[in-house]
Protein backbone atom coordinates (compact mmCIF):
# COMPACT_ATOMS: atom_id res chain seq x y z
CA UNK A 1 0.00 0.00 0.00
CA UNK A 2 1.15 3.57 -0.66
CA UNK A 3 -0.19 4.95 2.62
CA UNK A 4 2.92 3.97 4.54
CA UNK A 5 5.34 5.66 2.17
CA UNK A 6 3.35 8.90 2.26
CA UNK A 7 3.24 9.03 6.05
CA UNK A 8 6.95 8.14 6.28
CA UNK A 9 7.78 11.37 4.47
CA UNK A 10 5.85 13.24 7.14
CA UNK A 11 7.83 11.45 9.85
CA UNK A 12 11.08 12.59 8.23
CA UNK A 13 9.80 16.17 8.11
CA UNK A 14 9.63 16.31 11.92
CA UNK A 15 12.37 13.82 12.78
CA UNK A 16 15.02 16.24 14.06
CA UNK A 17 12.48 18.06 16.23
CA UNK A 18 11.39 14.91 18.03
CA UNK A 19 14.94 13.62 18.38
CA UNK A 20 15.65 16.89 20.19
CA UNK A 21 12.58 16.32 22.38
CA UNK A 22 13.94 12.87 23.25
CA UNK A 23 17.31 14.36 24.21
CA UNK A 24 15.57 16.94 26.41
CA UNK A 25 13.62 14.25 28.26
CA UNK A 26 16.81 12.17 28.58
CA UNK A 27 18.31 15.10 30.47
CA UNK A 28 15.30 15.48 32.79
CA UNK A 29 15.34 11.81 33.88
CA UNK A 30 12.32 11.89 36.20
CA UNK A 31 11.05 8.86 38.12
CA UNK A 32 7.62 7.23 38.10
CA UNK A 33 4.73 9.60 38.90
CA UNK A 34 7.12 12.54 39.19
CA UNK A 35 7.63 13.17 35.45
CA UNK A 36 6.18 16.69 35.60
CA UNK A 37 8.72 18.43 33.36
CA UNK A 38 8.82 15.53 30.88
CA UNK A 39 5.03 15.53 30.69
CA UNK A 40 5.01 19.30 30.22
CA UNK A 41 7.49 18.98 27.35
CA UNK A 42 5.23 16.47 25.63
CA UNK A 43 2.14 18.63 26.21
CA UNK A 44 3.93 21.60 24.64
CA UNK A 45 4.86 19.51 21.60
CA UNK A 46 1.27 18.30 21.22
CA UNK A 47 -0.11 21.83 21.43
CA UNK A 48 2.48 23.11 18.95
CA UNK A 49 1.27 20.55 16.42
CA UNK A 50 -2.42 21.31 16.83
CA UNK A 51 -3.56 18.52 19.13
CA UNK A 52 -6.30 19.17 21.67
CA UNK A 53 -4.54 18.36 24.95
CA UNK A 54 -5.99 16.89 28.13
CA UNK A 55 -3.84 16.40 31.23
CA UNK A 56 -4.35 14.44 34.42
CA UNK A 57 -5.74 11.41 32.56
CA UNK A 58 -7.00 8.69 34.88
CA UNK A 59 -6.24 10.77 37.95
CA UNK A 60 -2.50 10.76 37.17
CA UNK A 61 -1.11 14.33 37.19
CA UNK A 62 1.64 13.49 34.67
CA UNK A 63 -0.57 11.57 32.20
CA UNK A 64 -1.39 13.50 29.04
CA UNK A 65 -3.55 12.84 25.99
CA UNK A 66 -3.60 14.70 22.69
CA UNK A 67 -6.29 14.18 20.02
CA UNK A 68 -6.67 15.41 16.45
CA UNK A 69 -8.82 14.60 13.43
CA UNK A 70 -12.54 14.03 12.84
CA UNK A 71 -14.73 11.03 12.14
CA UNK A 72 -13.44 7.59 11.20
CA UNK A 73 -11.61 5.11 13.44
CA UNK A 74 -9.55 6.20 16.45
CA UNK A 75 -5.90 5.11 16.43
CA UNK A 76 -3.89 5.58 19.62
CA UNK A 77 -0.14 5.73 20.11
CA UNK A 78 1.21 4.92 23.57
CA UNK A 79 4.28 6.73 24.88
CA UNK A 80 6.30 6.71 28.10
CA UNK A 81 8.89 9.03 29.63
CA UNK A 82 9.85 7.76 33.10
CA UNK A 83 13.46 7.08 34.08
CA UNK A 84 15.13 4.76 36.61
CA UNK A 85 17.06 5.48 39.82
CA UNK A 86 20.80 4.88 40.00
CA UNK A 87 21.41 4.81 36.23
CA UNK A 88 22.75 8.31 35.65
CA UNK A 89 25.44 8.28 32.97
CA UNK A 90 27.22 10.69 30.66
CA UNK A 91 25.95 10.31 27.12
CA UNK A 92 28.18 9.00 24.36
CA UNK A 93 30.79 7.53 26.72
CA UNK A 94 31.51 3.79 26.71
CA UNK A 95 32.54 3.62 30.37
CA UNK A 96 30.54 4.16 33.59
CA UNK A 97 30.60 7.90 34.31
CA UNK A 98 27.59 9.04 36.34
CA UNK A 99 26.47 12.64 36.00
CA UNK A 100 26.14 14.89 39.06
CA UNK A 101 22.62 15.39 40.30
CA UNK A 102 19.71 13.09 41.04
CA UNK A 103 21.39 9.85 40.01
CA UNK A 104 18.45 9.01 37.76
CA UNK A 105 18.96 7.88 34.20
CA UNK A 106 17.00 6.71 31.16
CA UNK A 107 18.30 3.16 31.43
CA UNK A 108 15.31 1.71 29.55
CA UNK A 109 15.11 4.22 26.71
CA UNK A 110 11.75 5.73 27.57
CA UNK A 111 12.95 9.13 26.37
CA UNK A 112 13.08 7.55 22.91
CA UNK A 113 9.85 5.58 23.38
CA UNK A 114 7.57 8.52 24.09
CA UNK A 115 9.16 10.86 21.56
CA UNK A 116 8.87 8.32 18.71
CA UNK A 117 5.24 7.54 19.56
CA UNK A 118 4.43 11.24 19.62
CA UNK A 119 6.24 11.68 16.28
CA UNK A 120 4.17 8.84 14.78
CA UNK A 121 0.96 10.45 16.04
CA UNK A 122 1.98 13.82 14.57
CA UNK A 123 2.81 12.30 11.17
CA UNK A 124 -0.46 10.35 11.03
CA UNK A 125 -2.41 13.47 11.99
CA UNK A 126 -0.70 15.39 9.17
CA UNK A 127 -1.43 12.56 6.73
CA UNK A 128 -5.13 12.59 7.61
CA UNK A 129 -5.27 16.35 7.08
CA UNK A 130 -3.32 16.25 3.80
CA UNK A 131 -5.44 13.47 2.30
CA UNK A 132 -8.80 14.51 3.76
CA UNK A 133 -9.17 11.04 5.25
CA UNK A 134 -11.66 10.65 8.13
CA UNK A 135 -10.01 9.40 11.28
CA UNK A 136 -8.76 10.48 14.66
CA UNK A 137 -5.35 10.18 16.24
CA UNK A 138 -4.67 10.06 19.95
CA UNK A 139 -1.34 10.20 21.71
CA UNK A 140 -1.26 8.96 25.31
CA UNK A 141 1.72 10.04 27.39
CA UNK A 142 1.70 7.33 30.04
CA UNK A 143 3.63 7.80 33.31
CA UNK A 144 5.09 5.27 35.70
CA UNK A 145 5.66 2.18 33.56
CA UNK A 146 8.67 1.26 35.68
CA UNK A 147 6.96 -0.51 38.56
CA UNK A 148 4.15 2.01 38.82
CA UNK A 149 1.49 0.47 36.53
CA UNK A 150 0.44 3.86 35.18
CA UNK A 151 -1.44 2.39 32.22
CA UNK A 152 -3.32 0.00 34.49
CA UNK A 153 -4.74 2.90 36.48
CA UNK A 154 -5.51 4.67 33.20
CA UNK A 155 -7.24 1.54 31.86
CA UNK A 156 -9.26 1.14 35.06
CA UNK A 157 -10.48 4.75 34.72
CA UNK A 158 -11.71 4.20 31.15
CA UNK A 159 -9.05 6.43 29.57
CA UNK A 160 -8.85 4.27 26.44
CA UNK A 161 -12.58 4.15 25.76
CA UNK A 162 -13.44 4.65 22.10
CA UNK A 163 -10.01 3.63 20.78
CA UNK A 164 -10.10 1.16 17.86
CA UNK A 165 -6.43 0.12 18.01
CA UNK A 166 -3.36 1.03 20.06
CA UNK A 167 0.20 1.03 18.75
CA UNK A 168 3.45 1.28 20.68
CA UNK A 169 7.08 0.17 20.62
CA UNK A 170 10.14 -0.20 22.81
CA UNK A 171 13.80 0.60 22.17
CA UNK A 172 15.74 -2.63 21.76
CA UNK A 173 18.77 -4.34 20.28
CA UNK A 174 16.82 -6.02 17.47
CA UNK A 175 13.95 -5.02 15.18
CA UNK A 176 10.84 -7.16 15.38
CA UNK A 177 7.17 -7.26 16.27
CA UNK A 178 6.78 -8.33 19.89
CA UNK A 179 5.47 -11.85 20.40
CA UNK A 180 2.61 -10.44 22.53
CA UNK A 181 3.70 -12.40 25.56
CA UNK A 182 4.42 -11.00 28.99
CA UNK A 183 4.05 -12.15 32.57
CA UNK A 184 1.23 -10.98 34.78
CA UNK A 185 2.72 -9.24 37.79
CA UNK A 186 1.72 -7.93 41.17
CA UNK A 187 3.77 -6.02 43.73
CA UNK A 188 2.74 -6.38 47.35
CA UNK A 189 4.18 -4.61 50.34
CA UNK A 190 4.23 -6.58 53.61
CA UNK A 191 4.49 -4.74 56.93
CA UNK A 192 5.35 -6.69 60.07
CA UNK A 193 4.94 -5.13 63.51
CA UNK A 194 6.48 -6.54 66.67
CA UNK A 195 7.64 -5.23 70.06
CA UNK A 196 10.93 -3.54 70.81
CA UNK A 197 13.08 -4.41 73.81
CA UNK A 198 16.71 -4.49 74.90
CA UNK A 199 18.21 -7.35 72.91
CA UNK A 200 20.55 -8.37 75.74
CA UNK A 201 18.77 -7.41 78.98
CA UNK A 202 15.23 -8.48 78.03
CA UNK A 203 15.23 -10.36 74.74
CA UNK A 204 12.27 -12.44 75.88
CA UNK A 205 10.09 -9.33 75.92
CA UNK A 206 10.79 -8.46 72.31
CA UNK A 207 9.11 -9.70 69.16
CA UNK A 208 11.23 -8.99 66.08
CA UNK A 209 9.56 -7.74 62.94
CA UNK A 210 12.86 -8.26 61.13
CA UNK A 211 12.80 -11.92 62.15
CA UNK A 212 9.37 -12.14 60.53
CA UNK A 213 10.70 -10.70 57.27
CA UNK A 214 13.58 -13.17 57.30
CA UNK A 215 11.24 -16.08 58.02
CA UNK A 216 9.02 -14.96 55.15
CA UNK A 217 11.99 -14.83 52.80
CA UNK A 218 13.03 -18.35 53.81
CA UNK A 219 9.52 -19.63 53.16
CA UNK A 220 9.40 -17.88 49.80
CA UNK A 221 12.74 -19.40 48.84
CA UNK A 222 11.38 -22.88 49.52
CA UNK A 223 8.26 -22.02 47.52
CA UNK A 224 10.42 -21.30 44.45
CA UNK A 225 11.06 -25.04 44.10
CA UNK A 226 7.34 -25.64 43.69
CA UNK A 227 6.26 -22.93 41.25
CA UNK A 228 5.60 -23.16 37.50
CA UNK A 229 8.79 -22.83 35.48
CA UNK A 230 7.69 -19.53 33.94
CA UNK A 231 6.78 -17.90 37.27
CA UNK A 232 9.10 -15.48 39.06
CA UNK A 233 9.41 -14.20 42.62
CA UNK A 234 11.59 -11.27 43.73
CA UNK A 235 11.80 -9.16 46.87
CA UNK A 236 13.46 -6.07 48.28
CA UNK A 237 13.74 -4.81 51.85
CA UNK A 238 12.07 -1.44 52.32
CA UNK A 239 12.69 -1.06 56.06
CA UNK A 240 14.90 -3.40 58.09
CA UNK A 241 13.75 -1.89 61.37
CA UNK A 242 16.72 0.27 62.28
CA UNK A 243 20.49 0.15 62.59
CA UNK A 244 20.93 -0.70 66.30
CA UNK A 245 21.55 -4.44 66.79
CA UNK A 246 20.87 -4.15 70.54
CA UNK A 247 17.27 -3.08 69.91
CA UNK A 248 14.72 -5.67 68.84
CA UNK A 249 13.17 -4.33 65.65
CA UNK A 250 9.52 -3.46 66.17
CA UNK A 251 8.72 -2.71 62.53
CA UNK A 252 9.99 -3.98 59.19
CA UNK A 253 8.72 -3.90 55.62
CA UNK A 254 9.46 -5.94 52.53
CA UNK A 255 8.04 -5.72 48.99
CA UNK A 256 7.50 -8.76 46.77
CA UNK A 257 7.07 -8.88 43.00
CA UNK A 258 5.19 -11.99 41.91
CA UNK A 259 5.04 -12.92 38.21
CA UNK A 260 3.10 -15.65 36.42
CA UNK A 261 2.01 -16.58 32.91
CA UNK A 262 -1.54 -15.28 33.38
CA UNK A 263 -3.79 -13.68 35.95
CA UNK A 264 -5.25 -17.02 37.09
CA UNK A 265 -1.82 -18.42 37.91
CA UNK A 266 -0.83 -15.12 39.50
CA UNK A 267 -3.83 -15.22 41.83
CA UNK A 268 -2.83 -18.66 43.09
CA UNK A 269 0.83 -17.72 43.63
CA UNK A 270 -0.19 -14.52 45.40
CA UNK A 271 -2.37 -16.49 47.81
CA UNK A 272 0.57 -18.74 48.63
CA UNK A 273 2.94 -15.83 49.25
CA UNK A 274 0.41 -14.14 51.55
CA UNK A 275 0.01 -17.43 53.44
CA UNK A 276 3.79 -17.59 53.90
CA UNK A 277 3.70 -14.07 55.34
CA UNK A 278 0.94 -15.10 57.73
CA UNK A 279 3.01 -18.10 58.80
CA UNK A 280 6.05 -15.92 59.41
CA UNK A 281 3.95 -13.65 61.60
CA UNK A 282 2.66 -16.64 63.58
CA UNK A 283 6.15 -18.01 64.12
CA UNK A 284 7.52 -14.67 65.29
CA UNK A 285 4.40 -13.57 67.18
CA UNK A 286 4.21 -10.36 65.17
CA UNK A 287 1.42 -8.62 63.33
CA UNK A 288 1.26 -8.57 59.53
CA UNK A 289 -0.56 -6.36 57.04
CA UNK A 290 -0.15 -6.19 53.30
CA UNK A 291 -1.25 -3.99 50.41
CA UNK A 292 -1.09 -4.19 46.64
CA UNK A 293 1.16 -1.45 45.26
CA UNK A 294 0.87 -2.24 41.54
CA UNK A 295 -0.22 -5.05 39.24
CA UNK A 296 -0.14 -5.88 35.53
CA UNK A 297 -2.03 -8.36 33.38
CA UNK A 298 -0.43 -10.66 30.82
CA UNK A 299 -0.39 -9.42 27.20
CA UNK A 300 -3.32 -10.27 24.94
CA UNK A 301 -2.18 -11.01 21.35
CA UNK A 302 -3.76 -9.75 18.16
CA UNK A 303 -2.33 -11.60 15.12
CA UNK A 304 -3.88 -9.35 12.41
CA UNK A 305 -2.39 -6.29 14.08
CA UNK A 306 1.00 -7.96 14.44
CA UNK A 307 0.92 -8.85 10.74
CA UNK A 308 0.15 -5.24 9.83
CA UNK A 309 3.07 -3.89 11.85
CA UNK A 310 5.42 -6.56 10.50
CA UNK A 311 4.46 -5.66 6.92
CA UNK A 312 5.53 -2.08 7.61
CA UNK A 313 8.82 -3.26 9.11
CA UNK A 314 9.56 -5.39 6.06
CA UNK A 315 8.69 -2.58 3.61
CA UNK A 316 10.85 -0.16 5.56
CA UNK A 317 13.77 -2.54 6.10
CA UNK A 318 16.38 -2.34 8.88
CA UNK A 319 17.45 0.83 10.65
CA UNK A 320 19.97 2.69 8.42
CA UNK A 321 22.98 2.72 10.75
CA UNK A 322 26.33 4.06 9.51
CA UNK A 323 29.96 3.24 10.27
CA UNK A 324 30.18 5.75 13.14
CA UNK A 325 27.10 4.20 14.76
CA UNK A 326 28.69 0.76 14.53
CA UNK A 327 31.98 1.98 16.00
CA UNK A 328 30.30 3.38 19.11
CA UNK A 329 28.16 0.26 19.45
CA UNK A 330 31.32 -1.86 19.28
CA UNK A 331 32.83 0.24 22.09
CA UNK A 332 29.71 -0.44 24.19
CA UNK A 333 29.94 -4.16 23.39
CA UNK A 334 33.48 -4.13 24.78
CA UNK A 335 31.96 -3.41 28.22
CA UNK A 336 29.71 -6.49 27.98
CA UNK A 337 30.37 -10.22 28.29
CA UNK A 338 30.11 -12.72 25.42
CA UNK A 339 27.05 -14.12 27.21
CA UNK A 340 25.30 -10.74 26.97
CA UNK A 341 25.82 -10.69 23.22
CA UNK A 342 24.97 -14.37 22.70
CA UNK A 343 21.79 -13.88 24.75
CA UNK A 344 20.37 -11.39 22.25
CA UNK A 345 20.92 -13.78 19.34
CA UNK A 346 19.46 -16.63 21.39
CA UNK A 347 16.39 -14.49 22.07
CA UNK A 348 15.55 -14.47 18.36
CA UNK A 349 16.67 -18.05 17.70
CA UNK A 350 19.74 -17.14 15.65
CA UNK A 351 23.40 -18.05 15.75
CA UNK A 352 25.85 -15.41 16.95
CA UNK A 353 27.26 -13.22 14.18
CA UNK A 354 30.79 -12.33 15.32
CA UNK A 355 31.56 -8.63 15.12
CA UNK A 356 27.97 -7.52 14.49
CA UNK A 357 27.49 -4.50 16.75
CA UNK A 358 24.12 -3.20 15.53
CA UNK A 359 21.23 -5.29 14.22
CA UNK A 360 20.90 -5.00 10.43
CA UNK A 361 17.79 -7.09 9.72
CA UNK A 362 14.10 -7.50 10.57
CA UNK A 363 13.17 -10.61 12.55
CA UNK A 364 10.55 -12.70 10.75
CA UNK A 365 7.08 -12.83 12.20
CA UNK A 366 7.28 -16.61 12.63
CA UNK A 367 10.87 -16.87 13.81
CA UNK A 368 11.15 -18.64 17.18
CA UNK A 369 11.41 -15.67 19.54
CA UNK A 370 12.02 -16.69 23.16
CA UNK A 371 9.15 -16.12 25.56
CA UNK A 372 9.20 -12.74 27.24
CA UNK A 373 9.83 -13.10 30.96
CA UNK A 374 9.21 -9.48 31.90
CA UNK A 375 6.02 -7.56 32.63
CA UNK A 376 4.53 -4.37 31.21
CA UNK A 377 1.49 -2.23 31.83
CA UNK A 378 0.91 -2.16 28.05
CA UNK A 379 -0.65 -5.57 28.69
CA UNK A 380 -3.68 -4.09 30.42
CA UNK A 381 -4.32 -1.78 27.48
CA UNK A 382 -4.28 -4.87 25.25
CA UNK A 383 -7.29 -6.27 27.12
CA UNK A 384 -9.49 -3.24 26.45
CA UNK A 385 -8.13 -2.20 23.02
CA UNK A 386 -6.47 -4.27 20.26
CA UNK A 387 -2.81 -3.50 20.85
CA UNK A 388 0.51 -4.15 19.10
CA UNK A 389 4.05 -3.46 20.32
CA UNK A 390 7.18 -3.43 18.21
CA UNK A 391 10.87 -3.49 19.01
CA UNK A 392 13.30 -1.37 17.00
CA UNK A 393 17.09 -1.47 17.24
CA UNK A 394 18.49 1.59 19.00
CA UNK A 395 21.30 0.04 21.05
CA UNK A 396 24.30 -2.24 20.61
CA UNK A 397 23.55 -5.95 20.41
CA UNK A 398 23.91 -7.45 23.87
CA UNK A 399 23.06 -4.29 25.82
CA UNK A 400 20.93 -5.38 28.79
CA UNK A 401 17.98 -3.21 29.83
CA UNK A 402 18.17 -1.16 33.02
CA UNK A 403 21.91 -0.50 32.76
CA UNK A 404 24.21 2.50 32.42
CA UNK A 405 25.02 1.30 28.91
CA UNK A 406 21.43 2.00 27.80
CA UNK A 407 21.64 5.49 29.30
CA UNK A 408 24.97 6.10 27.57
CA UNK A 409 23.44 5.28 24.17
CA UNK A 410 20.20 7.22 24.70
CA UNK A 411 21.28 10.37 22.84
CA UNK A 412 23.52 8.73 20.25
CA UNK A 413 22.89 9.19 16.50
CA UNK A 414 22.02 5.48 16.30
CA UNK A 415 19.29 5.98 18.89
CA UNK A 416 17.90 8.92 16.90
CA UNK A 417 17.85 6.81 13.74
CA UNK A 418 15.98 4.06 15.63
CA UNK A 419 13.51 6.60 17.01
CA UNK A 420 12.62 7.88 13.53
CA UNK A 421 12.49 4.33 12.18
CA UNK A 422 10.09 3.27 14.95
CA UNK A 423 7.87 6.28 14.26
CA UNK A 424 7.65 5.27 10.60
CA UNK A 425 6.68 1.70 11.51
CA UNK A 426 3.96 2.91 13.87
CA UNK A 427 2.63 5.68 11.65
CA UNK A 428 2.52 3.33 8.66
CA UNK A 429 0.62 0.76 10.69
CA UNK A 430 -1.86 3.44 11.79
CA UNK A 431 -2.37 4.62 8.22
CA UNK A 432 -3.03 1.06 7.05
CA UNK A 433 -5.63 0.56 9.79
CA UNK A 434 -7.49 3.71 8.79
CA UNK A 435 -7.31 3.08 5.05
CA UNK A 436 -8.12 -0.65 5.11
CA UNK A 437 -11.54 -1.29 6.65
CA UNK A 438 -11.09 -5.03 6.22
CA UNK A 439 -7.87 -5.02 8.26
CA UNK A 440 -9.48 -3.03 11.05
CA UNK A 441 -12.46 -5.41 11.04
CA UNK A 442 -10.16 -8.44 11.44
CA UNK A 443 -8.32 -6.70 14.26
CA UNK A 444 -11.56 -5.91 16.09
CA UNK A 445 -13.01 -9.40 15.60
CA UNK A 446 -9.88 -11.14 16.89
CA UNK A 447 -9.96 -8.99 20.02
CA UNK A 448 -13.68 -9.51 20.53
CA UNK A 449 -13.39 -13.30 20.24
CA UNK A 450 -10.65 -13.44 22.89
CA UNK A 451 -12.64 -11.37 25.37
CA UNK A 452 -15.70 -13.56 24.79
CA UNK A 453 -13.96 -16.46 26.51
CA UNK A 454 -11.90 -14.49 29.06
CA UNK A 455 -13.26 -11.05 30.01
CA UNK A 456 -10.87 -8.46 31.40
CA UNK A 457 -10.55 -8.05 35.14
CA UNK A 458 -8.30 -5.25 36.36
CA UNK A 459 -5.59 -6.78 38.58
CA UNK A 460 -5.44 -3.71 40.84
CA UNK A 461 -8.18 -3.69 43.49
CA UNK A 462 -10.67 -0.82 43.24
CA UNK A 463 -9.59 0.72 46.52
CA UNK A 464 -5.92 1.01 45.54
CA UNK A 465 -5.02 4.47 44.26
CA UNK A 466 -1.85 5.46 42.39
CA UNK A 467 0.90 6.84 44.65
CA UNK A 468 0.96 10.23 42.96
CA UNK A 469 3.39 12.88 44.18
CA UNK A 470 3.02 16.64 44.44
CA UNK A 471 4.19 18.73 41.53
CA UNK A 472 7.32 20.80 42.11
CA UNK A 473 6.91 24.55 42.31
CA UNK A 474 8.58 25.03 38.94
CA UNK A 475 7.54 22.78 36.02
CA UNK A 476 8.88 24.86 33.16
CA UNK A 477 11.81 23.61 31.12
CA UNK A 478 14.27 26.41 31.92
Amino acid sequence: MSNAEAVWDLVDRHGEEFAALSDSIWGLAELAYGEFRSSAAQSQALEAHGFAVTTGIGGLPTAVMGEAGTGGPVIAFLGEFDALPGLSQEAGIASPQPLPGSGNGHGCGHNLLGSAALLAATALKDWLAATGTPGRVRYYGCPAEEGGAGKVFMTRSGAFAGVDAAITWHPATTTRVDAAESLANTRIEFHFTGRSSHAAVAPHLGRSALDAVELMNVGANYMREHMPADARLHYALLDAGGTAPNVVQASARVIYAIRAADLGSLTDLTRRVVDIARGAALMSETGMSHRVVAAYSNMLPNPPLREAMHANMVRLGPVPFDAADRDFAAAIQATLTPEHIAGDFRQIGRAVVPGLALFDDVVGLNEPIAKRMSSTDVADVSWVVPTVEGRVATHAIGTPPHTWQITAQGKAPAAHKGLIHAAKVMAGTGADLIADAGLLHRVREDHRSRLATTPYQCPIPDGVQPPVVAAPKETDLD
